[in-house]
């Protein structure tokens, strides 16, 4: 099993509205809404076969520079993604109205 979460092939499934990586033919997720001022974050859903590896963190990573990109407001429905962003500060701004 890959357990390098840098070396992640994170996909932006638009269709579907999430940021997916699967491995080892498993699907891990971070499902999320988008408006044009705002993302919500609901969930985020790794493969029990995979957690503790870095997958959920990775993830949260990218859906978070996806919406600093984008200049949106991040609101974490989900619990993970809020305790990641009170872990990495440097997303904070992002979860403030605009």
């Amino acid at each position: 099993m890959q357990n390098n979460s840098d070396e992640l092939e994170i996909i932006h499934n638009l269709a579907e509205k999430r940021f997916e990586t699967w491995m080892d033919g498993k699907l891990s997720k971070l499902d999320y809404l988008e408006d044009e001022n705002s993302i919500v974050m609901t969930h985020v859903g790794v493969h029990p076969d995979l957690r503790g590896h870095g997958v959920a963190g990775k993830l949260t990573e990218v859906a978070l520079e996806y919406a600093r990109g984008k200049s949106l407001r991040v609101i974490p429905m989900c619990s993970y993604v809020a305790a990641y962003i009170r872990r990495n500060p440097q997303f904070a701004e992002l979860t403030k109205q605009r």
